[in-house]
């Protein structure tokens, strides 16, 4: 017995969207997520179409959901794309970046593609055994994630953005949410809201129009419309698992047992949090005296010039840009 799409009624199901209880056809199911994606953008006010976006993509399926998602909605005159090469053994394939950007080029939308090695003189593998070598113990994921946010807001500045656009899934918000609220971490649960200000004039805004979206959505997603998929996985998810690691898994469960769960979860931050969080400063931050980007105040040094420091790395090549990233008046 052929079971109908809940909404349509007429064409064939082929996803259970257990969160909602329907069942949807082909069509039916990527609607719905392009719905959520222009609900949040429209919600809070993302972005506008006269803004320049930059957009990170990763060359995963979350990515090829935000380009489908984005060119449909925003003009790719006004798109410009950035993918960051981490440098993992096995994780970075040549042919994964050039698929990326030959689907990116029939959106009509350019690829530069640039690397954490590019930007600090080392590539996170390098980093990561440089630092253990030296007895300091950071997660890969660390280095990876402030790095990837480092570059994305040197390019987004570059290219005059209004607003850096990535591809963060609902699964990402409330681990992130979460992992802030394990640590204690009030301001870094506030800045998580899409309607926070930059921490700095010097900080491109980002905006996150699939963080209403599932993981396991953007994955249904991108296999419905052919997207090729990233086949290897990070090889640090297992060999160095992070307390997020441990969050996600236990949100899982949770979701498993009480489907919609992590939608509640995200809902009920975006309305207790927004009245703090459209309070926060813009210009309370202070400058790092090696790189001269944005480092909270009293601090010496910026986050990534700290952990790279840990690593060995006292001159990395980004802080050479400085007196090219920065106006005299800045």
């Amino acid at each position: 017995m052929t079971v109908l799409c809940d909404v349509c009624g007429v064409r064939k199901a082929v996803v259970y969207q257990a969160h909602s209880g329907r069942r949807l056809c082909k069509e039916c199911f990527v609607e719905d997520v392009k719905r959520r994606a222009r609900e949040e953008i429209k919600r809070w006010g993302l972005f506008g179409p006269g803004d320049t976006l930059l957009l990170g993509l990763s060359g995963g399926k979350d990515s090829y959901v935000l380009l489908d998602v984005l060119t449909e909605i925003h003009s790719t005159d006004k798109i410009v794309a950035v993918s960051i090469v981490e440098g993992i053994p096995g994780y970075n394939r040549e042919e994964d970046i050039a698929r990326l950007r030959e689907v990116a080029k029939d959106y009509g939308v350019d690829v530069v593609v640039t690397s954490i090695r590019e930007y600090t003189g080392h590539s996170l593998t390098e980093l990561v055994v440089r630092a253990w070598r030296r007895g300091y113990r950071i997660s890969p994921c660390t280095y990876c994630g402030i790095s990837r946010r480092r570059i994305l807001n040197y390019y987004a500045r570059m290219f005059g953005a209004h607003k850096t656009v990535t591809a963060h899934n609902l699964d990402d918000e409330v681990q992130t949410a979460v992992v802030n609220l394990l640590r204690g971490d009030i301001v870094g649960l506030l800045r998580l809201h899409p309607a926070a200000p930059p921490a700095s004039k010097l900080v491109i805004p980002r905006a996150k129009p699939l963080r209403k979206v599932y993981e396991w959505e953007t994955a249904t997603y991108a296999y419905l419309l052919g997207f090729p998929m990233q086949e290897t996985e990070c090889m640090f998810i297992n060999y160095a698992p992070t307390l997020r690691a441990r969050v996600r898994e236990a949100l899982y469960r949770v979701e498993r047992k009480s489907p919609g769960t992590l939608m509640r979860i995200l809902e009920t931050l975006d309305t207790l949090l927004e009245p703090a969080a459209r309070e926060l400063e813009t210009d309370g931050l202070g400058r790092c005296e090696r790189c001269g980007e944005p480092t909270s105040r009293g601090r010496r040094l910026c986050k990534l010039c700290e952990i790279l420091e840990g690593a060995g790395v006292v001159r990395p090549l980004y802080s050479a840009y400085r007196d090219i990233t920065f106006k005299p008046e800045d």
